[in-house]
């Protein structure tokens, strides 16, 4: 969800509006928030899909001749990649 949030908004702010849902979240299942806010640490600074989620991803959409649409090309593949490695290596550093 912090992915997602960050292609849209900056990533520093996604990540100031999923931190307490992370934690509430966690609260219920009697887990430690640890590993949920690392979730939202990670996906919050994997803005791969759109030239807004980054400042130099919007100064160099221009110069570079790039479109809105030429970020999920390569975007999309690195946002899987990153969930696909993330996410088992964070339930082995931060165990729930």
């Amino acid at each position: 969800m912090a992915g997602a949030g960050s292609d849209v908004i900056n990533n520093a702010a996604a990540a100031a509006m999923l931190c307490p849902v992370a934690i509430s979240t966690a609260a219920p299942l009697g887990v430690s928030p640890d590993s949920f806010l690392m979730a939202v640490a990670i996906g919050a600074s994997c803005a791969f899909l759109t030239p807004i989620g980054h400042r130099n991803d919007t100064l160099i959409l221009s110069p570079g001749g790039f479109r809105f649409g030429d970020y999920w090309r390569l975007g999309l593949s690195r946002q899987l990649l990153v969930i696909a490695v993330g996410v088992p290596l964070l339930l082995v550093a931060w165990p729930l």
